[in-house]
């Protein structure tokens, strides 16, 4: 397995990592923002916890989510190693800093991003993934079946407006974050090509602003709601 921890240890090895957890996250926000849009059914939460219990209960599901929590891990930590490892390589700095012209905002703010996107992590799992595993949430019957009540939480988190402008932040991170991530992981693994360039930056635009901007809009919604 020599080969396996030489590759894992290059620079090369650990950006293929953070390409292909990348585009396996991005892929969990689209799943996950499905899920979440159930949060605005009016009726009365049944659909989201439907949807939780499932997501929670599920055997292919949680097989899954233990893929994502790894995949979280190794995105953050290789994160963490190539951006030592890219202050290292630049010893001696440059004598003019052109960085807008050769770059932009977010992949030269990668790490600041990343940072908000961590503490967002562990508030939003703490209030919300933690309660839901091992939080004394009431139940509430659907079918004679007894469900977590897991919407009431979220509801509740919603009416106080400090949360949900700690979510909308939360969300800028990701969209700032995805705007170069995501076409930076087709790069990486090799997918770009002149002819195709421009649709993966279109796709990756529209998926960096629709996607985060569809998160927040629903602490907003749920929040005007409870006013």
């Amino acid at each position: 397995m020599s080969w396996f921890s030489n590759a894992i240890s290059s620079t090369l090895g650990r950006k293929l990592l953070m390409a292909l957890t990348g585009l396996f996250l991005i892929t969990f926000l689209v799943v996950h923002l499905i899920g979440n849009l159930q949060l605005l059914a009016d009726d009365g939460g049944k659909a989201f916890n439907i949807y939780a219990k499932f997501m929670t209960t599920n055997p292919v599901i949680k097989t899954t989510s233990y893929l994502l929590y790894a995949s979280f891990i190794i995105h953050i930590v290789w994160a963490i190693l190539l951006t030592r490892q890219n202050r290292k390589a630049r010893t001696v700095g440059y004598a003019v800093s052109a960085g807008s012209t050769n770059s932009t905002w977010s992949s030269r703010n990668m790490g600041i991003l990343g940072t908000i996107i961590f503490v967002f992590l562990v508030i939003h799992l703490k209030n919300f993934w933690y309660e839901m595993h091992w939080g004394g949430i009431p139940t509430v019957k659907y079918e004679g079946e007894d469900v977590k009540d897991l919407f009431t939480v979220v509801e509740v988190a919603y009416t106080s407006l400090w949360y949900v402008l700690f979510y909308v932040v939360g969300m800028v991170g990701v969209m700032f974050h995805l705007f170069h991530g995501f076409k930076s992981a087709f790069q990486t693994l090799g997918l770009n090509h002149p002819k195709y360039n421009p649709v993966i930056s279109t796709i990756g635009t529209l998926f960096s602003i629709i996607v985060p901007g569809a998160f927040a809009a629903i602490p907003i919604v749920m929040y005007l709601k409870s006013v």
